[in-house]
């Protein structure tokens, strides 16, 4: 029974992580939010990881293209309060989530790996299968 609810638990967070990545990807499309810095760049938001309580969000960005990635974070965590309430709004729970804003390495991560394979070094060695 304590397995059963564990796991009704993780897709519910899971879930509500993908209802506040919605939202939070729509009013950053819109505009809805009156900042210069996001009215001029285009933000993907790419993950929504909810605490298991649903009180805390962490939010990962990425910036199109990568630019002015440390300007976008200012201009979001700037407008947090803003995006809490806009979100507690449009989500029906118990408690508005506090959002925390972090940039998304997973795609540095990937081009990182993807030269590592390309190295000669780790050609070589991936090429030979004696």
């Amino acid at each position: 029974m304590k397995h059963n609810q564990n796991e009704e638990r993780s897709v519910r967070t899971l879930r509500v992580g993908e209802q506040v990545r919605h939202i939070l990807s729509e009013i950053l499309q819109r505009g809805d939010v009156h900042d210069e810095t996001l009215a001029s760049h285009m933000v993907s938001i790419t993950e929504v990881r909810m605490s298991p309580d649903l009180r805390h969000a962490t939010v990962f960005v990425k910036p199109l293209l990568g630019k002015d990635e440390e300007a976008v974070l200012k201009a979001l965590r700037t407008n947090t309060a803003y995006l809490q309430r806009e979100v507690a709004h449009r989500v029906k729970m118990k408690y508005a989530a506090r959002l925390k804003f972090l940039a998304d390495e997973s795609f540095d991560e990937g081009s990182h790996i993807e030269a590592l394979l390309r190295s000669p070094e780790v050609a070589r060695d991936l090429g030979d299968d004696d």
